[in-house]
């Protein structure tokens, strides 16, 4: 259970871990113990897209990550927005490409973040120009890519098998 959040956002007295009795049975969760506000802490949804770009799969470098590992293109929602079109946003912010279709391949449960991963496969065309949240991108043939043992590097094993590709995973060196 994530403890960001300290003060109530009502009325600023401190938060607390308070058991109470909900649908399903009793639940822990911050509650402030002045006014009855609950911190609900639910996942949230983030787009993600397997781009296909020239008949290859489109991964980019995010600035702030370490090394050279390189992703899907995701982002979250706006308010007023359906998934399609906050992916297709996110796609023409982050790389510049106009999305001609998407499909959906699934939904992906990314707790170590608590979210939910919403995962398209997005046909786009045009040029590639990253915004500055992104430092560099790679083109891979789909027979080629290589899948990430976690939320979005799922959904990229299953467009792949979609298309008749075995997926394979890169390992993570192990943390002590």
């Amino acid at each position: 259970m994530t403890t960001a959040f300290k003060f109530c956002p009502q009325c600023a007295a401190p938060l607390a871990l308070i058991t109470l009795a909900e649908d399903g049975g009793e639940k822990v969760r911050l509650r402030c113990p002045a006014c009855d506000y609950t911190h609900w802490n639910n996942p949230v949804p983030v787009l993600a897209a397997v781009i296909e770009y020239d008949g290859q799969v489109l991964l980019a470098r995010n600035a702030a990550w370490p090394g050279k590992m390189y992703a899907l293109i995701t982002g979250f929602m706006e308010a007023g927005e359906t998934p399609q079109e906050g992916i297709a946003r996110e796609i023409a912010e982050e790389t510049s490409l106009t999305t001609e279709s998407l499909d959906l391949i699934g939904v992906y449960d990314f707790q170590r973040m608590n979210q939910v991963i919403i995962a398209y496969h997005a046909v786009c065309h045009g040029e590639v120009r990253l915004s500055p949240e992104l430092v560099d991108y790679r083109l891979y043939a789909p027979q080629n890519v290589k899948c990430w043992p976690a939320g979005t590097g799922y959904a990229l094993a299953d467009w792949l098998k979609s298309r008749g590709h075995t997926p394979s995973f890169i390992e993570f060196p192990k943390r002590d």
